[in-house]
């Protein structure tokens, strides 16, 4: 047998069913051995640290236009620059579908945008925010067997929104070509009277944002969404739920045998809606601006639960980056008149894990298995791309980070690496950082910071794990 081209020795394996000491043998990119006393050409000792398969941000938003000209902060360069610093080699970005656009052209246009530019590996999530008889006859189909076996639809947002009739139609077709759709729940028409209602009594700060978002209107359109996937017999995920409402749901759908999956995100057990409220109820407060907004107390005592027992599938971050300040950022003028046009997003792939970890394993809160589980292995199995990422085991892509459990840091905006002028989590004290991110066997991130030029590649994905064990195309 060749010699091994890198040893990762000295540290301790997790995987989301285990943790034991032992070298890591890695070979062309692939983990080929798992054993004591491994030896290669080149070693790198992990001795005191975690190795953990690389974090999977399972949904993330990268040079995505807006309605409204807001610029997204982050392209794909900085983007995925950021993820690696954070121990993330795999991302997830949408390819949004402009109304009036076709599928394909939509995403042409992202990978052209990708292009050369990804420090991890991507895989795109379509939107279809236009169900014409030719996307759903022929081009959603093309592109699922082509590898986008997943896609997002909304509840909510004048541009994006789907009525209850095109759901289904989408529905339809996602179950006959077993595709997995991912669901924002949000009902649209509440939302839009709660905001008239607030504006008409004047009250337009950016902490007002959370009230027209009620949780009410998030719990409805979940509920709605998972009836509709019952009639169908789809398996459905249930993204960025934010307290304990649409849990209940979940819940509710989980015990009567349907298959409804759930993600939820740093910022449900980071925030509260009383960041939204600034510095006495400025416009400070549009720093944390985002659908569904964080909520109270409560519902992050529930989404640790959920953490905990299973309801939550998947911990991504909805990095949806927006500057705060400066042109075309969320502090214009329009904005400035009212909650409703502050752009909704908030920053966060590099710090995803930082924040689980933290909150999470130090604390008790969730073990280091579940940890792995819910960054890494579940987000692979959920979207098609196991066994190839997603755990420490011979034969997968040798994506790795190791994890320094001990180290304690602050998050400060100074030290990372995306597009924004700001991170909603300023001044976190974290214990647990990242120290090395190795994307099939190369250092892509050392220390908190990018290394090396892009190297990452556009991920064809099978048949979701939720239309059964081991799907295939």
């Amino acid at each position: 047998m060749s010699q091994l081209d890198l040893v990762i020795s000295g540290g301790t394996v997790v995987t989301a069913a285990d943790s034991f000491p032992a070298d890591v043998g890695i070979r062309d990119g692939r983990i080929v051995q798992i054993g004591e006393g491994l030896a290669g050409a080149d070693r790198i000792d992990a001795t005191g640290l975690l190795v953990l398969p690389g974090g999977i941000d399972a949904h993330v938003h990268l040079d995505q236009p807006t309605s409204d000209g807001t610029l997204m902060a982050d392209g794909f360069a900085s983007g995925t620059r950021s993820a690696a610093a954070g121990g993330n080699t795999t991302v997830l970005p949408f390819a949004l579908q402009i109304k009036g656009q076709s599928l394909r052209s939509c995403v042409e246009d992202y990978h052209r945008k990708a292009q050369g530019n990804c420090h991890t590996d991507v895989s795109f999530h379509l939107i279809v925010s236009a169900p014409t008889p030719q996307a759903l006859g022929q081009e959603l189909p093309a592109l699922v067997r082509d590898g986008y076996t997943s896609f997002k639809v909304f509840m909510t947002y004048d541009d994006l929104v789907l009525n209850d009739a095109e759901l289904l139609d989408v529905f339809e077709v996602a179950r006959r070509e077993r595709a997995l759709v991912m669901v924002h729940a949000e009902g649209h028409d509440a939302i839009k009277h709660l905001t008239r209602r607030l504006e008409t009594e004047g009250r337009t700060a950016p902490f007002y944002h959370g009230q027209a978002h009620a949780q009410i209107a998030e719990r409805e359109a979940t509920h709605r969404a998972i009836s509709h996937a019952q009639l169908i017999d789809l398996p459905i995920v249930i993204v960025h739920v934010s307290g304990r409402d649409p849990m209940e749901q979940i819940q509710w759908a989980r015990a009567r045998g349907l298959r409804v999956h759930a993600e939820t995100c740093p910022q449900y057990i980071a925030l509260t809606a009383d960041d939204l409220r600034g510095l006495n109820m400025d416009f400070e407060g549009a720093k944390y601006v985002c659908s569904p907004p964080p909520r109270d107390a409560d519902s992050q005592a529930a989404i640790w639960q959920g953490l905990r027992d299973g309801t939550f599938d998947i911990f991504s971050s909805d990095h949806c980056p927006f500057r705060f300040a400066g042109e075309a950022s969320k502090d214009n003028p329009r904005a400035r008149t009212s909650f409703r046009w502050v752009p909704n997003g908030i920053p966060g792939v590099e710090t995803r894990l930082p924040i689980l970890f933290s909150e999470g394993v130090v604390k008790g809160r969730i073990s280091l298995q579940r940890f792995v589980a819910l960054t890494s292995t579940n987000p692979a199995r959920l979207y098609g791309l196991y066994p190839q990422k997603g755990s420490v085991a011979v034969g997968a892509d040798a994506d790795l980070t190791l994890w320094d459990p001990r180290m304690t840091r602050t998050i400060r905006q100074d030290d990372l690496n995306h597009g924004c002028d700001y991170t909603p989590y300023e001044g976190m004290e974290i214990t647990g950082w990242p120290v090395r991110t190795l994307l099939r066997g190369r250092t892509i991130a050392l220390n908190g910071r990018p290394m090396g030029d892009p190297g990452g590649r556009h991920l064809a994905r099978r048949t979701s794990e939720a239309f059964g064990e081991g799907s295939g195309q």
